[in-house]
């Protein structure tokens, strides 16, 4: 009685045991099918990685946007000339006075001599006037040249500033726009690494899972292959009178 006790536990543990084995190899295939699904997987992600780019590749020659304003600048002087028509003008008065005169010393018979003196300084007035006034003209003339000048170099001045205003906008821009596609690609390139790592990381789980379950099978053939013998043993036990099966 007590060898078909022993046949009877031998048998159910050989039958365990090969049950264990085959739950294991299933087991363990299914865990090859996880492994070739995440291999798949980190493959599509390292496939679908951004390119490279170069941020700055955009930047533009800003040195057309700058352009010569000494064409403005002009000498306001040069063109300056001597103004005549009001000492013409004063010469004509001192003229007819002078005629005038010479009519009222010929009427009251006075002497030549009288009428020179006077002609002469007649002619040193008209001199004087004419200096006096052509004086006046050419620094009235100077005077508005000058402040034409200052409006010319202020204008340029603005332009200039307007000038510098607008290339420093523009680089600034384009600073601007290139430092965020850095950005962007640098936020980019770390989310996609962390998704490839946690894809490599289910690789290497479903990977140990197929290595633990192959070694639960080779563990559970092993003790079928044990409990064949121990079957075999209590065969001969149960039945003493017959032989062992080899």
């Amino acid at each position: 009685m007590a060898g078909i006790t022993a046949l009877v536990g031998a048998g159910v543990g050989l039958l365990a045991s090969g049950a264990q084995a085959i739950s294991a190899n299933q087991k363990a295939q299914s865990a090859k099918g996880d492994v070739h699904r995440a291999k798949n997987r980190l493959a599509e992600l390292e496939a679908s990685r951004q390119d490279i780019v170069n941020p700055y590749e955009s930047m533009e020659n800003l040195s057309s946007m700058a352009s010569d304003t000494s064409g403005n600048l002009k000498n306001r002087y040069a063109n300056i000339g001597v103004a005549t028509q009001a000492a013409e003008m004063q010469i004509e008065e001192a003229d007819i006075s002078l005629a005038n005169t010479l009519d009222t010393l010929a009427a009251t018979g006075a002497s030549a001599g009288g009428a020179t003196a006077l002609a002469q300084a007649a002619l040193q007035s008209k001199k004087s006037v004419s200096a006096s006034i052509e004086q006046q003209e050419v620094a009235n003339q100077q005077n508005a040249a000058a402040a034409q000048g200052q409006i010319d170099q202020a204008k340029m001045g603005e332009q200039q500033r307007l000038q510098n205003i607008n290339m420093s906008e523009a680089q600034r821009m384009q600073n601007a726009e290139a430092q965020g596609a850095d950005y962007v690609f640098k936020a980019t390139e770390i989310r996609q690494g962390e998704g490839l790592d946690r894809a490599q990381t289910q690789v290497e789980n479903a990977q140990g899972a197929v290595a633990a379950h192959q070694a639960n099978r080779d563990g559970a053939i092993g003790s079928a292959i044990g409990q064949i013998g121990g079957v075999a043993s209590a065969i001969g036990g149960a039945f003493p009178g017959k032989p062992a099966v080899p």
